[in-house]
């Protein structure tokens, strides 16, 4: 039986799986993608995204620290989160903005 080598990054560190910043980066640039189309959409934004606008951290600003990536992804994943609570047919993710907001504090 030949044995399977594992890279560093492939190892779950504490039971979970870590990301890479690079991958974080392409997460956040998704995000970004929601966030871009949910303007598109909006005849008024109302500062839909002012706390993610005034972090100031973008997926192609590849010299930020990886923890700063992550915040910004809670950050902008939190306000999409709100934005689609608002409508009573996505009620539940008020609870997920919640917890994403946490997880921000935390990052």
């Amino acid at each position: 039986m030949e044995r399977v080598k594992y890279k560093k990054r492939d190892i779950p560190v504490g039971g979970r799986w870590v990301m890479q910043k690079e991958e974080l980066i392409q997460l956040h640039a998704l995000f970004v993608q929601i966030k871009n189309e949910i303007e598109r959409q909006l005849p008024e934004k109302n500062g839909l995204f002012k706390e993610y606008e005034q972090l100031g951290v973008m997926p192609q600003h590849v010299h930020k620290s990886k923890s700063a990536h992550k915040r910004a992804i809670f950050i902008l994943g939190k306000e999409i989160a709100e934005y689609f609570s608002n409508n009573n047919k996505y009620a539940s993710l008020a609870k997920m903005a919640q917890r994403l907001e946490r997880m921000s504090i935390k990052a």
